[in-house]
């Protein structure tokens, strides 16, 4: 590992952290011993899974990556133990909050925090073993986009569910914009499911849709950090209209670029945020219910204010402003959220570019906004006549504080398994621009 620092428009703001480099081996780690593994997977027969278990799922995976077709899965991970697992993890995460509280971290814990991984399973596996695995000790915060893009977004969503169920309160799975009907419908998971469980990827796919409803929106860690895919949200207030006595209370609430009952957009709170309905298929871009896709579509801008994000179509643009008010408000010293690749800040040439997996974008007297990004070499098809080769991060916040991000970089693991794209990769536009607005409408 070398020192390292962010690009020009971050450097200033990365003199109070450390940033390292991270460089995986030429020849990737394969399973411990030259034998395959035992498979297919079976279930513990008392249903609780072991670390023996879990790592044993995830070099199964990686075997099976390197050496099956991916027709061959449910040879390996069968239906009916993907149905219990997906069981118990589901149940977990609808039990969360929209935004959940990680207070209790002990004093000689880390928190490891994680952006988008798209599917690039062996990169994750790198990732864990780099930061150290999840442990009594050692928390993980995922924000979300597990899949789509990546050609293992299905085994990349698995093993950290199973991850998540070994640890369920040292592991914390967020929801991404990707985890949606319409993204995975779009952008490959759904045609991936497919592929790999022929007559039974309907059910396997709707189980992992269900499942994606669960996945908390927010965490704040140790009170001083918040986290989230896209990031902030708007104040959504009921308007009470005016009535005859006696008869009900109309109960209207604003939408679309309306934010309170005055008309002007104003940042949410984090009370709103707790009664946002999360378990939709797709967060909704227009209705009542803004709040889950102001989460997870939203981005930061240089300019002042709040306004619609009209490049997505879906969510916010705010300015550092914003930043500062919710922070002060809450008396937070970060805000960590992910979303934007280096495809995307190619396109946003005012912030950071994605080449080291980070950025610092707002630096303002309560602290700091960082985008975090933890796929490399990113997207894994690329249809430019030259790839990103961008390195990936994932940082650590350390005691006692937890304020004070230490970023760790790292390179692709190549070469990655011979692979095919699960969608149309050299049309679909690679920042999550030019929505189908329309498809994303629930079905009449």
């Amino acid at each position: 590992m070398h020192s390292d620092t962010n690009s020009s428009a971050t450097t200033s703001a990365a003199a109070t952290t450390t940033a390292s480099t991270s460089t995986p081996p030429s020849n990737p780690p394969q399973f411990p011993s030259n034998n395959p593994p035992n498979f297919p997977i079976q279930w513990p027969e008392d249903g609780t899974l072991t670390l023996d278990w879990v790592f044993n799922l995830m070099f199964t995976f990686d075997y099976s990556s390197r050496n099956l077709p991916p027709k061959d899965l449910p040879s390996v991970f069968p239906v009916p133990v993907f149905d219990k697992l997906i069981l118990c993890g589901s149940k977990l995460l609808h039990k969360e909050p929209n935004c959940v509280q990680i207070d209790d971290i002990s004093a000689n814990s880390t928190v490891v925090v994680v952006g988008d991984v798209h599917g690039q399973l062996h990169d994750v596996m790198f990732l864990l073993k780099d930061a150290g695995y999840p442990s009594d000790d050692r928390v993980f915060v995922f924000n979300g986009d597990y899949v789509d893009r990546g050609a293992w977004g299905f085994e990349t969503y698995v093993l950290l569910l199973a991850w998540k169920i070994l640890f369920p309160n040292k592991v914390f799975l967020l929801r991404g914009n990707h985890e949606s009907r319409y993204c995975t419908s779009v952008y490959g998971f759904e045609k991936e499911v497919m592929t790999k469980y022929g007559d039974q990827g309907k059910h396997v796919y709707r189980k992992c849709l269900g499942c994606f409803e669960g996945l908390p929106l927010a965490t704040v860690i140790a009170g001083c950090v918040y986290t989230a895919h896209g990031g902030l949200f708007r104040s959504v207030t009921p308007a009470h209209s005016r009535k005859s006595k006696g008869k009900k209370r109309n109960r209207k609430i604003s939408s679309n670029s309306e934010g309170n009952s005055d008309g002007k957009l104003s940042i949410g709170t984090f009370e709103e945020l707790s009664k946002a309905r999360r378990a939709v298929l797709d967060p909704p871009w227009q209705g009542a219910n803004l709040i889950p896709g102001d989460v997870l579509w939203s981005d930061p801008s240089m300019s002042p204010g709040l306004s619609p994000n009209s490049e997505r179509g879906i969510g916010l643009l705010w300015g550092p402003d914003c930043t500062e008010d919710f922070m002060k408000k809450y008396n937070l010293k970060l805000i960590i959220r992910s979303h934007e690749g280096p495809d995307a800040r190619e396109k946003r040439p005012a912030l950071g570019g994605m080449g080291e997996g980070y950025t610092i974008d707002h630096v303002v007297e309560s602290g700091k906004l960082i985008t975090l990004f933890s796929a490399p070499d990113y997207p894994q098809f690329q249809a430019t006549k030259e790839r990103y080769r961008n390195k990936a991060a994932y940082l650590v916040l350390e005691p006692p504080n937890f304020d004070t991000p230490v970023f760790h970089s790292f390179e692709a693991v190549l070469p990655r398994p011979k692979a095919h794209p699960y969608y149309d990769f050299e049309d679909v536009i690679d920042s999550d621009e030019e929505l189908d607005l329309a498809a994303m409408l629930p079905a009449p």
